[in-house]
């Protein structure tokens, strides 16, 4: 690989379905600052319908940033920000059809379960047996039925996340930005739920946008991932693409573990289950 680490986000993240029906969400050349500080800087992808996204990268790098200005929580300073074809950059979260899951689940601990996912078709005026069919049907998808009458202080960390989950669904909101939802429980929990969230996404047929510093869940449930790097998007693909073919040193170093060699002046990745040890004589197999 070429000791280039040159930024290939924008016009190279295209969904698979093309336009139109197919994407779902679309950012256009979106740049945040917060004063002099340039925390997104000019990012395009497009999120397909039906698609489980990633934003993966390290602390600091604009996946968070990003995932807020999706929800409505922060306006671009530049760009534009596309929901369904409808250009959302500037309207308020209440405003747009999206819903957000927090790594704080963010619970109403006075309310029970019930009361809790029926919130949102509530505040949208819906009559009390269209409330109660999207509670039951959301309780349903995260596999909690019968949980309705339970406080969220006598459910565990992996049920409260599952409340957080259905209060989202019941929405029933074009994308889903989740943002490190998984971050506050145990690594077996953690595990478990990565399985959970990829069923709960293919069985309710709507797009996930998932924020995750963690290669292992990115890895896990995308179809693609935006890989980041200080406010920038360094590669898009899907799991197998990121990780076989990265395209700057930075994807190959934070994707996986990796070896960095250089011949002839070139510097490139060798992944340590591609290397064969031969013994003295022995000839290498051919290549495929």
């Amino acid at each position: 690989m070429s000791t280039e680490t040159e930024h290939v986000g924008g016009d190279a993240a295209v969904v698979q379905d093309g336009a139109g029906d197919g994407v779902a969400l679309s950012l256009d050349h979106v740049v945040k600052r917060f004063g002099e500080v340039v925390a997104v800087d000019g990012i395009s992808f497009d999120v397909g319908r039906r698609e489980f996204f990633s934003l993966l990268g390290p602390s600091g790098c604009g996946k968070t940033t990003t995932l807020r200005m999706l929800a409505g929580f922060e306006t671009p300073t530049k760009g534009r920000i596309l929901v369904d074809g409808r250009d959302a950059s500037r309207l308020a979260p209440h405003e747009r059809d999206t819903n957000m899951v927090f790594q704080s689940y963010a619970l109403f601990p006075h309310m029970t379960v019930a009361q809790n996912v029926a919130f949102g078709p509530q505040r949208k005026k819906l009559s009390r047996k269209e409330v109660e069919q999207r509670v039951q049907e959301s309780l349903s998808a995260v596999r909690l039925v019968g949980y309705g009458k339970r406080y969220p202080r006598e459910l565990s960390g992996g049920q409260q996340q599952r409340v957080a989950l259905a209060r989202a669904l019941a929405n029933q909101p074009s994308v889903l930005l989740l943002d490190e939802p998984l971050g506050a429980l145990d690594l077996k929990l953690r595990e478990e739920m990565q399985f959970e969230l990829k069923r709960i996404q293919r069985e309710v047929g709507i797009s996930f946008v998932y924020v995750t510093h963690d290669q292992g869940e990115a890895l896990t449930m995308s179809d693609r991932i935006a890989v980041f790097s200080h406010g920038r998007i360094d590669q898009v693909g899907t799991p197998v693409e990121v990780y076989e073919h990265p395209q700057t040193e930075f994807v190959a170093g934070f994707v996986g573990v990796s070896n960095m060699l250089e011949r002839n002046g070139q510097r490139f990745t060798v992944r340590p289950e591609k290397i064969r040890l031969l013994a003295e004589g022995e000839a290498p197999e051919a290549s495929e």
